[in-house]
């Protein structure tokens, strides 16, 4: 592992972008060790700077440019501002300490072009294939960083990525639908002939309701499966699992009866990390 001496200004810079941007991720980095940790808040910058795109740009095409940009990055076609950009340079850094693969991180900036578009998501198997070359990518590279990489933590990686991006769904839908971009599989949306126009138009409905039940069942589902494979993964690589205890207080809260699903909601900062504090001592991630 590299022994340089950490650039102050770049560490801080993507710590800042993380903590601002996805702060259960960041709050997670905090029980990780020093160098684990700054290739962990490297990685989740990169995440932020993808996954941002959609909202800095009134059209696809600004974005796609952007987009490529990072997949060239890391296909080592980007010389001289590669290493200006902050979070590139950490994330170079990151892949040559860790020998992280290239080709997971290209995958990623390249599934979001789809947030570039109002395409509706056609399937459920649409969106898992998505979730899984987004969320679980980011559980998996994180497990890496935190140890080698392990068949355990490749599985788990999946179904945590899975239940988080299905429950970012159903989180970001007053923001979707506002922008009348639809993340529930058509295919859903069709089973319990729900209208997508009563959707854009913060319609709450019966069928919305049973389409929102179902995707939150799947989300159930998920994480049930990813918390009773993590006995089996390397006690050093649990960290990057924390974030699940988040994803299982949304999942209850977003799950309540009664509940506007086009009434934002999102937990405090303090409150996330109380549970993940919480999550980091229990049983599960000590054992």
């Amino acid at each position: 592992m590299s022994s340089t001496a950490p650039a102050p200004d770049t560490v801080s810079f993507c710590a800042d972008l993380v903590r601002s941007h996805d702060f259960s991720r960041y709050a997670a980095t905090l029980f990780a060790p020093a160098a684990e940790r700054r290739a962990l808040l490297a990685l989740y910058a990169f995440n932020v700077e993808i996954v941002r795109v959609r909202d800095q740009v009134s059209q696809p095409l600004p974005g796609e440019i952007r987009l490529q940009w990072w997949t060239d990055m890391l296909s080592g076609h980007v010389h001289g501002s590669a290493e200006g950009n902050p979070v590139a340079a950490e994330l170079l850094r990151a892949i040559r300490d860790f020998d992280l693969p290239v080709e997971p991180l290209s995958l990623l900036a390249d599934e979001h072009q789809f947030d570039l578009y109002n395409d509706p998501m056609p399937t459920m198997a649409a969106l898992e294939g998505y979730l899984a070359a987004t969320c679980s990518a980011l559980f998996e590279l994180a497990a890496r960083i935190m140890v080698s990489p392990s068949e355990a933590g490749e599985h788990m990686a999946r179904h945590a990525g899975l239940a988080q991006g299905i429950v970012q769904v159903i989180a970001n839908l007053p923001r979707d639908a506002a922008h009348r971009q639809l993340f529930l599989p058509q295919q859903l949306l069709a089973s319990h002939d729900c209208n997508m126009e009563d959707v854009f138009a913060g319609r709450e409905t019966p069928n919305l309701r049973a389409v929102l039940d179902q995707l939150a069942g799947e989300a159930q589902q998920h994480l049930a499966t990813a918390s009773s494979l993590l006995a089996e993964v390397p006690a050093s690589a649990r960290p990057a699992f924390l974030p699940l205890s988040q994803v299982r207080a949304d999942l209850k809260r977003l799950s309540q009866p009664g509940r506007n699903p086009f009434t934002p909601q999102s937990s405090s900062r303090l409150r996330t990390l109380w549970t993940l504090w919480r999550a980091s001592r229990s049983r599960e991630f000590t054992k």
